[in-house]
Parts: structure tokens; C-alpha cells; sequence
């Protein structure tokens, strides 16, 4: 009989707590329906996906197993994937070397080199010791430490790491010749990036100036279409132009009564660019360079080797990967995946990498294709469903709390710093969004109210909503997602 009445009372309780977790699962299914029935989303697909971690089942699914467009939530496999096979600590490696002989009197019969390693923070405007000067006088000094004062031939440049395809096939015009679509290659240089600045003009419609670039004596030929538009409408300046030319095209606008406005372009051929500047550098400095920079494919082995000069951690960079969704960034740690594993930096190189992670951990990959790093590709194609898969299987990994670490925090900082910013204290999310023409995308981790950590996705493609109405009704999945139980 004791039994019986323990059997009924434990019933009771079960009971007793599914409302709870229905209600909320409810109120989800209510809230997801409804966006995808307004009028801009009448052709689009929308597909959400939440797991319990800590209970290990499925807490909701819409359309969880639609092949839909990331964009830049696709960075997540990248950085993970990263901090697996390379760890925290592991640096980016640039070279600086001598083939010759250094004479009593201070001449290399001889050339220096500059041997690139990937490092997307080499000449980077972002930390003092990563500026071009902070660089340039580190190598410099290296050069004078061994006594070399002229330099009978060339500053010679290799970025063989790399394939010299710094963009891949699928990205679109209208993206790379600005900053955030640059190429990457083995030698980058200030983030392969430059500043333009405008100033608007002094009525609507008005031509602005283009008035410097910098860094300065870069060899860019500029056109400037630019005009003048309203009051606070931002930086609304496309830039054409390709990584193998030095022609830069600017249209678009400029707001109305700015001056030094900068906006920012995809840097022409980086990796000469770094090389022509250390010659500048070095002749100010005394040091000859008796002929022009030129690039070399391969370096000789028995050179001498002057410095080894390091990038931060992989982990302040997987920070700005994922924080600030940087691009660039994202691109040098996925082809330096694709070199570690099979000797050359390419894009395909670093998608195998990212599969055969996937098919290691024995992750269902039907509808998935990864072909970038940073999700400027609109080919890429992941289900909400694999995502939550992947996002519970790398929290498994010894390095998942340096990862989670690197993700955006709801209402606190990064791209999600206005995201949910009335969550209850107890509630904490963890995000990495997306964002691009027709698509918005969310990922990552709650720590709910109980103690549970839930992973999530939710994707849209092809909307017709503005980019305030799309992130509103998305927002309010996500806040009943933080609210389950």
C-alpha cells in the first residue's frame, strides 16, 4: 500500500511539472507560427531548433531539418573547430630572414624576407604593438641588431602558405571591395584594409569630397561617385574594386554635415603593399635597399633567420570572430586549418577540415555545406537541427569554455549588446548572429533559471522584412527560448 500511494503522489508531481515546460514550449510554438505568417515572411522560410544539454532531449522544432543560409553564425564551426585542432595559445608566425653574407661595413650581399604566416593582425590599426610602425621597428631593429646597414638586392615576400586566391568563388561583388568582404592571403597587412575619409557636402544630394586615405602613399586610384545624403543616415558607401587592382569605385552616401567621415575598403594587393612599406620604412632609417620588393614562392632553407615575429593568441582573435563577426579573422583561421592539416592554406582545404570534424564526431551532415569560414558565401547551408547537434557535441570538448567565452552575451557586449536586454538575472545567453540580405540567424547556449544549458538556432531566409521589423520578431523567439524550463 505504501508503494501505491508513493507511485500515485510521485505521478501527481510529474503532472504537477508538465505544465510548466508545456505552457512555455507552447507559447514558443504560438510565437514562431506568428511570425512566420506576416506578410514579409509569405515567402520565406523560418526554422528553429532548441536542445536541453544538461537532460540530453529535444525541447522544440520547427522545420528543423530545412538547408537554410547562416551567413555569419556560420563562424561557429570555424572558432570551435579551431580551438580544438589549434588551441588558445596558439599564434600566428611571421618570419624575417637573410640569404647572403653581411660584409665588416654593414652590407648584405644579399636579400631579406618577409615570410608570411597567415597572421590577420600583422600591421592591424587595433593594439599599439600591431601597427605598421610598432611592426616595421621591431623588424627593423632585428635587421640593425645583426649589423646589416644597405642591402645589395631585394626585400623578397613570400605568402605561400596560401593559395593566391584570396577570395573565394561565391562571394559577391558588391561585398568585396569593401572591409568586411577583403581577400586574405599568407601575408596580410592592416587587416587588408585602408581608411577612406568624406566630406559630405553642404546640401542633400551634393557631391562629397574624398578628401585622404590611409595608411598613407597607398598606390589606390579612386573614383568617387559619392554624394551627400540625409542627417545620422550612416555610412550608406559601397566600394568596388578588386583585391588584384588598385582601382577603387565609391558610390553611395555620406550624411549631411560630416566631416572626416571614414569608412573602410578592402586594401589592393596587401601583401607588396606591406613589403613596398618596410622598404620606405627601412630606407628612412638608413638602410639602402638597393632594388625593388618582389614576391617569391618559396623560401631557400638555409636562410638565416632574423626574428620570428607572433600574432596575440587564438583566443583574442576568436573573441573578435566571434564578438564583432570579423571576417577576415575568420577566413586566416580557416585556411591555416586546411595548411595545418594538408600543407597549403585553401578554401576547400579548410571545408574538409571543418567535415571531417563533423564526420569524426558523428555528426549527420544530409543538408549541410560548408565551403567559407566567415559566411560571406551564400553557399552555405546548415539545418537548424545539425546546428544544435554540433553546438551539444562541442560542449563536450575539453576547450568548450574557451569557446563559449568568445561568444556575444545578450545585452551585455559585441553584436548581441542590444539583444534581450531585460532578461531576469538568473538567465544567461550566449550568442553568435547573422546577418545579410534576406537572412538573420541565431545561435548559441542559455543557462536558464533551473540550471540547464539549452542550445539553440534560428534562421530566416528570404524575408522581405526590414532589418528592424526581422530582428524584432526574431527577438521574441529568442526570449521565450531564454524563458524555457
Amino acid at each position: 500500500m505504501k508503494h501505491i500511494k508513493f507511485n500515485i503522489l510521485f505521478l501527481a508531481c510529474m503532472v504537477g511539472l508538465q505544465p510548466s515546460n508545456a505552457q512555455s514550449t507552447t507559447e514558443l510554438d504560438r510565437i514562431v507560427k506568428n511570425v512566420s505568417r506576416e506578410d514579409c515572411m509569405a515567402h520565406a522560410e523560418l526554422s528553429v531548433c532548441v536542445y536541453n544539454i544538461t537532460q540530453g532531449r529535444d525541447v522544440y522544432k520547427f522545420n528543423e531539418q530545412r538547408s537554410m543560409m547562416p551567413a555569419s553564425m556560420s563562424k561557429i564551426f570555424t572558432t570551435a573547430i579551431a580551438f580544438d585542432q589549434l588551441g588558445g595559445d596558439f599564434r600566428f608566425k611571421t618570419t624575417i630572414a637573410y640569404d647572403g653574407n653581411i660584409d665588416a661595413s654593414g652590407v648584405l650581399e644579399g636579400n631579406i624576407y618577409i615570410i608570411g604566416g597567415g597572421d590577420p593582425l600583422l600591421g592591424s590599426y587595433r593594439y599599439r604593438q600591431t601597427t605598421p610602425d610598432s611592426v616595421f621597428n621591431a623588424w627593423y631593429k632585428a635587421l640593425a641588431k645583426e649589423g646589416i646597414r644597405k642591402v645589395t638586392g631585394r626585400i623578397l615576400y613570400d605568402q605561400s602558405i596560401f593559395d593566391n586566391a584570396m577570395l573565394h568563388d561565391t562571394w559577391q561583388w558588391g561585398d568585396i571591395g569593401n572591409y568586411y568582404g577583403t581577400g586574405i592571403c599568407g601575408l596580410n597587412f592592416h587587416e587588408n584594409m585602408y581608411f577612406a575619409y568624406f566630406n559630405a557636402g553642404t546640401r542633400l544630394g551634393h557631391p562629397a569630397q574624398l578628401d585622404r586615405i590611409e595608411p598613407n602613399n597607398l598606390n589606390i586610384r579612386n573614383t568617387n561617385e559619392v554624394i551627400t545624403g540625409a542627417e545620422h543616415s550612416g555610412d550608406q558607401v559601397i566600394i568596388y574594386g578588386d583585391p588584384a587592382s588598385n582601382v577603387r569605385l565609391y558610390r553611395g552616401s555620406v550624411p549631411l554635415g560630416v566631416r572626416n567621415f571614414s569608412i573602410r575598403g578592402a586594401l589592393p594587393t596587401p601583401a607588396t603593399t606591406c613589403a613596398e612599406m618596410f622598404s620606405t620604412y627601412l630606407r628612412k632609417r638608413g638602410i639602402n635597399i638597393s632594388s625593388s620588393t618582389k614576391e617569391v614562392f618559396s623560401t631557400p632553407k638555409d636562410v638565416h633567420i632574423l626574428l620570428e615575429y607572433y600574432s596575440n593568441t587564438y583566443s583574442v582573435l576568436a573573441q573578435y570572430i566571434n564578438r564583432t563577426s570579423n571576417n577576415m579573422y575568420a577566413e586566416c583561421v580557416f585556411k591555416y586549418l586546411g595548411f595545418l592539416r594538408y600543407g597549403k592554406g585553401t578554401f576547400a582545404n579548410g571545408a574538409k577540415v571543418i567535415e571531417s570534424f563533423f564526420k569524426n564526431h558523428n555528426l549527420d551532415t544530409r543538408g549541410v555545406r560548408i565551403v567559407d569560414g566567415c559566411g560571406l558565401s551564400r553557399f552555405n547551408l546548415v539545418t537548424s537541427n545539425f546546428t544544435c547537434r554540433f553546438l551539444s557535441e562541442i560542449s563536450n570538448n575539453l576547450l568548450f569554455d574557451d569557446f563559449i567565452k568568445t561568444m556575444a552575451v545578450a545585452g551585455k557586449n559585441g553584436t548581441a549588446r542590444n539583444l534581450l536586454t531585460n532578461l531576469p538575472s538568473d538567465v544567461k545567453v550566449y550568442v553568435k548572429s547573422g546577418t545579410m540580405t534576406g537572412i538573420k540567424s541565431y545561435c548559441g547556449y542559455v543557462n536558464n533559471a533551473q540550471g540547464d544549458q539549452l542550445c539553440f538556432c534560428v534562421m530566416s531566409n528570404n524575408h522581405e522584412c526590414a532589418p528592424s521589423s526581422i530582428t524584432r520578431q526574431m527577438e521574441t523567439i529568442l526570449n521565450q527560448i531564454a524563458l524555457l524550463k
